[in-house]
């Protein structure tokens, strides 16, 4: 008998925990929240950032799990299940497409950026390091995408190794492999910590990423705190509600939640503990973005005792993280058609590979052969990056928080995320007022919409948060009587 998504359960107490965190884990996240950190005010930040993530991530994550555990199914079929429950249209089952098409289509991608970690563990195995200037690992980075055969090639042994993993199944593929992924990776960022302690800069990375600076919090800066915070979590995006989809029926959906969301920002931290001190000892700019990962850094490892052992050592880290994310990310796409089509899991993911492999390809391409085929001034790759992040994401994550808020039944909902008393009003008026302001917001100023100084200005962002939670609770009244 084929696995079945209504069946199938994580075995371990770790394994959703792991695997959800593992999902939100990615290449951005090893780069991007640390140097935020750093640039946008240090612990002031953090703060801005953990209360986004409990105000904005943590509701949403929760409404996920808890529509996915209900459903019991890929995106797709368990809002159309919660929906038909509810009494409600099976059409908001078109909010599970967005969110399961948003996945694919972000691992069209995402494949090509992870084959470039794959492809500098290789070169720090076969001693392509050592060039001597950032001008050479810039070059070595331009050959490396101008090539498309390589890249192509690099690309392709993502998928493989993803399809591989997905294919065994969720608990002989996933989960087992992210039960060693994920403390695999924790440990060797200890390593890199550990070694970045001694390297004489540890002091300033720290001090780059945790000294209070609050007159860097601007507006811009708040912004990015809230973007990230939704993003960061792996939301909307279908792998969060297909893994609540095997959690099982006697955890806390809200204790699962917390600890996901706390692991995924304690790993971001050490991230930037374990590359900033390297950039830092070696006088280097923090800020250079993905150049940081794959130009700059490669040149503070040849500067460093052991730096080849350092080099390989992040390159594998930073490996683990992509493939945690792709795994998770091609998940929601073979539930659904191994419930709607019958096939084994192997053969499924065969055929889903030759779709992936099709349009990453050309995605590829978009740094090499096609860099001149646009539309609109963007590539391939630039296309699949604008419609995920800037339309899909945010209007999923706006519609999931309104089904779970307004929409859906609230004794069906109730049931499931099983709070009562606060916990219930709070993650209620959350996911009714807060999450679709702070959502719309995200999505506003992502499209360049935003014209809005909200540290000057925040009382309308208050008053629309009152004024939502206000009309909610006069609709839902209404709707009782």
């Amino acid at each position: 008998m084929s696995e079945s998504a209504t069946t199938t359960q994580w075995v371990g107490r770790w394994g959703f925990v792991l695997a959800a965190t593992g999902s939100a884990v990615g290449l951005g996240n090893i780069w991007k929240f640390p140097y935020m950190t750093g640039e946008y005010g240090g612990a002031a930040f953090v703060l801005v950032y953990l209360v986004c993530i409990l105000l904005i991530g943590l509701p949403l994550m929760m409404a996920e799990i808890t529509l996915g555990r209900r459903g019991r199914g890929s995106p797709v079929d368990a809002v159309k299940a919660v929906a038909r429950e509810s009494n409600r249209s099976s059409l908001w089952s078109i909010v599970g497409w967005m969110s399961m098409i948003s996945g694919f289509l972000i691992l069209c991608f995402y494949v090509v950026v992870a084959g470039w970690a794959l492809s500098y563990v290789w070169k720090a195995i076969s001693g392509g390091f050592g060039l001597g200037s950032v001008e050479a690992y810039e070059a070595l980075f331009g050959a490396t995408n101008a090539n498309p055969w390589s890249l192509g090639g690099w690309s392709t042994l993502v998928i493989v190794i993803t399809l591989a993993i997905v294919g065994k199944g969720v608990q002989e593929g996933i989960e087992k492999n992210v039960n060693w992924m994920m403390p695999g990776l924790v440990i060797l960022l200890g390593i890199m910590i550990g070694y970045g302690v001694f390297s004489g800069g540890f002091g300033d990375g720290v001090r780059f990423m945790f000294a209070f600076d609050p007159e860097k919090l601007t507006a811009g800066a708040m912004l990015a705190a809230l973007g990230h915070a939704f993003f960061t979590l792996s939301l909307a995006a279908g792998a969060i509600m297909t893994y609540g989809s095997y959690l099982p029926a006697k955890r806390s959906i809200a204790r699962t939640s917390m600890l996901v969301a706390a692991c995924d920002t304690v790993i971001a931290m050490m991230a930037g503990l374990a590359i900033f001190p390297v950039i830092f000892a070696n006088n280097m700019d923090p800020s250079s973005g993905p150049g940081l990962i794959f130009m700059s850094l490669p040149l503070a490892f040849d500067q460093m005792p052991f730096g080849g052992v350092i080099a390989l050592i992040f390159f594998v880290m930073l490996s683990l993280a992509a493939l945690t994310s792709s795994i998770s990310m091609i998940e929601a796409t073979v539930a659904f058609l191994e419930r709607h089509t019958g096939a084994r899991r192997s053969v499924l993911c065969a055929w889903v590979g030759v779709v992936l492999w099709i349009i990453s390809f050309f995605a590829m391409l978009s740094f090499n052969l096609g860099a001149g085929w646009t539309l609109a001034g963007k590539t391939v790759f630039d296309w699949l990056d604008f419609l995920t992040s800037r339309w899909l994401m945010p209007l999923g994550g706006l519609l999931t928080a309104l089904m779970a808020g307004y929409v859906f039944k609230r004794s069906v909902i109730k049931e499931e995320v099983n709070l009562s008393g606060l916990g219930w009003v709070l993650w209620q008026f959350a996911l009714r007022a807060i999450v679709p302001v702070g959502i719309t917001l995200v999505f506003l100023d992502a499209l360049g919409w935003l014209d809005f100084n909200l540290a000057e200005q925040w009382y309308y962002v208050v008053a629309a948060v009152l004024g939502i939670a206000a009309l909610g609770e006069l609709m839902t009244r209404v709707r009782r009587t």
